[in-house]
C-alpha cells in the first residue's frame, strides 16, 4: 500500500467504534454475569445456610401446615383471641400484595370515624377494661401487614381471652409473655407481641 494512502473515513469510523464497544460489550457481559448470577445465587446460598427460617419468609407451621408467617398479620375478630392492629390493606385486611396504609390525615372526618368505631367495638368487646384503649388497637400501621402489637395493647385483652377461654388471667399474661420481643439487637425497634403466636398456643391449649 502507498504511504500516502488515506482509509477511507467510514472504515476508520468503524474501527474507532468496535474500539470503544468491544470492551464495553465485554464489561457489560461480565458485570451482568457477576452482579445478575454469581452474587444472587452466593447470597442466596448463604441466606439458606445461616438463615434458613428467615430466608423463606419466616414462614409458620403447624401440623405440617403452613398458617401464615411471622412477618404477616392475619384479622383476629374471635373474641377468643388476641386482635392485631387495624389494617387498611384493600380488598381485604392485611392483603401482603397491595401493602399499604389509609393515608387519611389526621384532620380527616373519617379517621376520626374510624377511630372512634374501633374504639365503641374494643370497649363493647372489653367491659373490663376502663383505661384508655392503647393507639396501635384504633389506627392502621403505614404497611398495613403489621404482625405485631404493643404489650399495652396486648395487656388490654387478657381479661376478656381469659374470661371466654375459662382460662386463669396468668395463664394468657404468661403465653403473651413468651411471644414478646425486645429490640433487636437491643436498639433497633420496639417492645412488641407477636399476635399470630399467641393465638396458636391459645388453641393449642387442652379445652
Amino acid at each position: 500500500m502507498n504511504e500516502n494512502t488515506t482509509i477511507p473515513a467510514t472504515q476508520s469510523t468503524w474501527r474507532t467504534f468496535a474500539g470503544v464497544f468491544n470492551p464495553a460489550l465485554r464489561v457489560f457481559v461480565l458485570l451482568s454475569i457477576v452482579c445478575g448470577l454469581l452474587y444472587p445465587l452466593l447470597v442466596t446460598a448463604i441466606a439458606q445456610i445461616v438463615f434458613p427460617h428467615e430466608a423463606n419468609g419466616s414462614l409458620v407451621e403447624q401440623k405440617g401446615k403452613v398458617v401464615g408467617s411471622e412477618l404477616i398479620g392475619q384479622p383476629f375478630s374471635d373474641p377468643r383471641y388476641l386482635w392485631g392492629r387495624p389494617s387498611a390493606t384493600s380488598p381485604q385486611p392485611y392483603n401482603a400484595v397491595n401493602s399499604g396504609g389509609s393515608n387519611l390525615g389526621p384532620t380527616n372526618p373519617a379517621l376520626a370515624d374510624a377511630v372512634k368505631s374501633r374504639i365503641e367495638a374494643l370497649r363493647a368487646a372489653n367491659p373490663a377494661q376502663t383505661g384508655p384503649v392503647p393507639q396501635d388497637l384504633v389506627t392502621a400501621s403505614a404497611s398495613g401487614l403489621d404482625p405485631h402489637i404493643s404489650p399495652e395493647a396486648a395487656a388490654y385483652q387478657i381479661a376478656r381471652i381469659a374470661s371466654v377461654r375459662g382460662l386463669p388471667v396468668e395463664q394468657v399474661r404468661a403465653i403473651i409473655a413468651k411471644h414478646t420481643q425486645g429490640p433487636d439487637l437491643g436498639i433497633f425497634g420496639e417492645t412488641r407481641v407477636n399476635v399470630l403466636q399467641v393465638n396458636l398456643e391459645l388453641d393449642a391449649l387442652k379445652p
